[in-house]
C-alpha cells in the first residue's frame, strides 16, 4: 500500500510551470503537472502555487433554476461564497466539460440495486484514486495518524457547506458518531467499522475544521473504511438536533408537531435506521405530513441532491454548494440533473440498455447478457466493457434454520462438503462466463493476497459426484420413498428452498447448480424473487439458503470485518447464522451458541485489524482467518467472473475502469462529478 494510505499529505510533486491566467491551463497541462502521479486533483493553494495565478470561479448557468427545485433552499449567494476556502480542484480526464443534461440511470428497485447509481454522486472523507491503491483527500483536506494507529486526526475544509448552505463542521462528524451510530434508538447495534478492539471510539471536535478519532486499539484500516464504502461519517447536526432527544429536551414535542410519534421516528424518516444512504425519503413515506416537514430530503455533501421520489424512481439536481471545481474554476458537477428509474425485471433492463436509454450501468448487468449487448453497441450508441470483478457469487446454508432437521443437516460439515464437490464449476464457468471466469472456493479475501496459499482457492472445489454421493449417504440422506430424491434422516422429504435475485447472479447459474445437486439426489426448488424480498426473508431467518456476491480486498478488511463475524455480512448481502449473531449480541441470553471456531475466527480478525499492514502478525492472522473460514465451508464459492460496464458514448470524461467492483465502490474512484453529456 502506498505511503499516502497512512499520511494523506504530500499528494503530488508540483512543477514550476506558470500561466498568465488560470483558464489558459489546459487539461493536458494539469495532467502533466502531476507528472503522472495520482490523484490528478489539487487543493486550491497547491493549484494556484503551481499555476502561478488566482483561480476565478464560474457556475452552471442553470444553477439558480436547479436550486429552485430544492424545497426550502432560498436564494443563492455568489459561487465563490458557496465554495470552501480551499475547494478540491479536479483535473478532468479528457476535457473541460459543458454544463447541463440529465443522466439517465437504472436501478433494480428502491433500496436494492441503487449502490451503482449512488456511487455516481457519492463523496466521503477520502477516496481511492483510480489506481485502486492510493488513498487521497476528498471531503477532508488532509489527515494524519499517530505512530501506533490509535488516533486519527482529520482536517476539514474551512467554509465547506451543506447543500442548504449551512456550515459543515467537525460537529457534524461527532453528531454522526455519538448521536446516530452509537445511539441504539437509531442503529440497534454498533457496526464493526465504528469500533476498535470491540470498543467505541472517542470522536472529538478539536475545532470547527479538526476532528480526532481516538481508538481503544490500533485500527489502521479506519481510513480505508472512510474511502471505499457508502458509509458517510458525518450527518447534518443543524438539521437533526432539534429532533434528537439527547440534544433538545423538546425533541419529541417538535416531532409530534409535525405528525411523528417522537423525535427518533422523524430522524428515521430522513436518515433511516441503518447506515445505508438510500433509504426512502419522506417524499415516499410521509404522505400528508410531507408539506409540514422542513425539507423533502435531508441536506447532503454529495454532487446531487434528491428532489423527487416515487415507487418508480428518483430525480436529483446538482448541489449548488458542491465543494469541487475543475482546473478552470468551474464548479462541479457538470451534469445538471440525474434521473433514476426502477426496473426490477432483467429482460426489461436489457432492452432499455440495447435501446440506448441509459447513460451508465454496471450493477445487475450479468455477463450472460454481454453477447447481445455487445452486438447492439453501434445501434444503441453505447460502449460495453467487460472487466475483472472482486466479489463473486457464494452460497450458504442457514446454519440456524428454524427447521431443526434442516439446521442439523446444514451444520454438518460433510453435507456442506458434499454440496461443494457436487458443483461442476468448470461447467458453470463455460456456460455462464464463456470460459472467462475462474472457478474458486470462497476464502474471504479477493483478490487473493500473495501471503495466502493458493491451495485454499481450490479447497474442496473439484467436481466429484462419487464423493458427494458417499458423503450424503454417510450423513444419512437416502431415498426412503423411492421418488429418486434423498430424504432427511427422520423420513421427511428433503427439498432445498432456494430463493434468489438476479441482482446477485444470473438465473442460468442458479439453474445449473440446482441441476448439479439434483444429480446427486438433493431436490432443489429455485424461485426468482426481488432483492428486497430476498433480504427480508433472510433477515427473518426463513430461508434454507442464500446466494450473493461476496469477498473483500485485504485493505478493506482492515477497516471492516463484518464478513468474518456472525451473521457474516450486512442486511444487503448474503448472511447465515442469524441466531449465532443474536447469541453473541445478547451475551448468551438469546439465540444459539455458535461453535468454538467462530470465536477463533474473531480473535484472528482482531489481530489482523490491529496490526500494521504487512507485518508478521498481520500476515499470520490473515492466514489463520482464511484457514478457518475456508475449511469450515460456511460459504461455498462458485466462479469469479468478469462483469460488464455499460456507458453511453455521449458520456464524456468516462475513463476505463480497472474493475467492475462494488468493493471499491463502483464509479467512486473515477470522479464522476467531472462526467459531462455531449448531447
Amino acid at each position: 500500500m502506498k505511503q499516502l494510505l497512512m499520511s494523506g499529505v504530500a499528494l503530488v510533486t508540483l512543477g514550476g510551470t506558470a500561466w498568465a491566467n488560470c483558464p489558459a491551463a489546459t487539461v493536458a497541462d494539469m495532467q502533466g503537472l502531476s507528472d503522472g502521479a495520482y490523484p490528478q486533483q489539487f487543493d486550491l493553494a497547491e493549484f494556484q502555487s503551481a499555476a502561478g495565478c488566482t483561480l476565478n470561479f464560474a457556475e452552471n448557468p442553470a444553477i439558480a433554476d436547479l436550486n429552485g427545485k430544492i424545497r426550502g433552499n432560498g436564494d443563492l449567494p455568489a459561487v465563490a461564497d458557496r465554495l470552501p476556502a480551499e475547494p478540491l480542484v479536479i483535473v478532468p480526464y479528457d476535457s473541460i466539460g459543458q454544463y447541463g443534461g440529465v443522466l439517465d440511470a437504472l436501478s433494480n428497485a428502491t433500496e436494492s440495486g441503487t449502490s451503482d447509481f449512488l456511487s455516481v454522486r457519492h463523496v466521503n472523507l477520502f477516496r481511492y484514486s483510480d489506481d485502486l491503491q492510493t488513498l487521497v483527500p476528498n471531503v477532508a483536506k488532509s489527515w494524519e495518524w499517530n505512530d501506533d494507529f490509535t488516533q486519527l486526526t482529520v482536517h476539514l475544509r474551512e467554509g465547506h457547506k451543506w447543500s442548504d448552505g449551512a456550515p459543515f463542521t467537525a460537529a457534524d462528524v461527532v453528531f454522526w458518531y455519538d448521536n446516530l451510530m452509537m445511539d441504539t434508538n437509531v442503529i440497534a447495534e454498533a457496526k464493526d467499522y465504528a469500533l476498535a478492539g470491540g470498543e467505541p471510539m472517542k470522536v472529538e471536535a478539536v475545532d470547527d475544521t479538526t476532528v480526532q478519532f481516538t481508538l481503544a486499539a490500533p485500527k489502521p484500516g479506519l481510513t480505508e473504511t472512510f474511502s471505499f464504502t457508502y458509509v458517510q461519517p458525518y450527518q447534518p447536526k443543524h438539521f437533526f438536533e432539534k429532533f434528537h432527544p439527547a440534544l433538545d429536551e423538546n425533541a419529541d414535542a417538535n416531532a409530534q408537531a409535525l405528525g411523528y410519534e417522537n423525535g427518533y421516528e422523524l430522524i428515521k424518516a430522513y436518515y433511516g435506521n441503518s447506515d445505508w444512504m438510500d433509504t426512502p425519503s419522506p417524499m415516499l413515506t410521509a404522505g400528508d405530513k410531507l408539506a409540514g416537514l422542513p425539507k423533502d430530503a435531508m441536506p447532503t455533501l454529495e454532487s446531487h441532491i434528491l428532489v423527487k421520489e416515487s415507487t418508480e424512481g428518483r430525480h436529483y439536481v446538482a448541489n449548488p454548494y458542491f465543494f469541487q471545481v475543475d482546473t478552470q474554476g468551474n464548479q462541479l458537477p457538470y451534469i445538471s440533473e440525474m434521473d433514476e428509474t426502477y426496473v426490477p425485471d432483467e429482460e426489461v433492463r436489457n432492452l432499455k440498455l440495447l435501446n440506448g436509454e441509459v447513460d451508465y450501468k454496471s450493477q445487475g448487468v450479468n455477463l450472460t447478457s454481454a453477447p447481445v449487448l455487445l452486438e447492439g453497441q453501434e445501434s444503441g450508441n453505447y460502449t460495453l466493457e467487460v472487466k475483472p470483478a472482486i466479489g463473486y457469487p457464494v452460497l450458504t446454508f442457514n446454519v440456524t434454520a428454524e427447521d431443526e432437521a434442516k439446521r442439523a443437516l446444514f451444520n454438518d460439515i460433510r453435507f456442506r462438503t458434499a454440496m461443494s464437490v457436487a458443483m461442476d464449476r468448470n461447467q458453470l464457468n463455460e456456460v455462464t462466463a464463456f470460459g472467462l471466469g475462474e472457478p474458486t472456493q470462497y476464502i474471504g479475501f479477493s483478490p487473493r493476497p500473495d501471503f495466502i496459499d493458493a491451495k485454499w482457492s481450490e479447497y474442496e472445489a473439484g467436481f466429484d459426484q462419487d464423493r458427494a454421493n458417499a458423503l450424503l449417504d454417510e450423513v444419512g440422506l437416502v431415498d426412503q420413498n423411492g421418488d429418486g430424491f434423498r430424504d432427511l434422516p427422520n423420513g421427511d422429504p428433503l427439498v432445498l428452498d432456494w430463493q434468489f435475485s438476479t441482482q446477485s447472479a444470473s438465473a442460468q447459474l442458479v439453474e445449473l447448480i440446482a441441476q448439479n445437486w439434483k444429480d446427486v439426489g438433493v431436490n432443489t426448488a429455485i424461485k426468482e424473487v426481488t432483492s428486497d424480498e430476498f433480504r427480508a426473508a433472510q433477515s427473518a431467518n426463513t430461508l434454507d439458503m442464500g446466494m450473493w456476491l461476496k469477498s473483500q480486498p485485504a485493505g478493506s478488511v482492515l477497516g471492516d470485518g463484518e464478513i468474518w463475524v456472525p451473521p457474516f455480512d450486512g442486511y444487503f448481502d448474503v448472511r447465515t447464522g442469524m441466531l449465532w449473531a443474536e447469541y453473541i449480541s445478547s451475551n448468551g441470553e438469546n439465540g444459539v451458541e455458535p461453535p468454538a471456531w467462530v470465536a477463533d475466527l474473531k480473535a484472528a480478525l482482531d489481530t489482523y485489524q490491529s496490526s500494521a499492514p504487512g507485518s508478521d502478525a498481520s500476515i499470520a492472522a490473515a492466514q489463520k482467518m482464511v484457514e478457518i473460514m475456508t475449511s469450515e465451508l460456511l460459504f461455498i464459492g462458485t466462479v469469479n467472473s468478469p462483469a460488464p460496464i455499460y456507458h453511453s458514448n455521449n458520456l464524456q470524461n468516462f475513463t476505463e475502469f480497472k474493475t467492475q467492483s462494488y468493493e471499491f465502490y463502483r464509479t467512486y474512484p473515477y470522479r464522476p462529478a467531472q462526467w459531462w453529456l455531449s448531447e
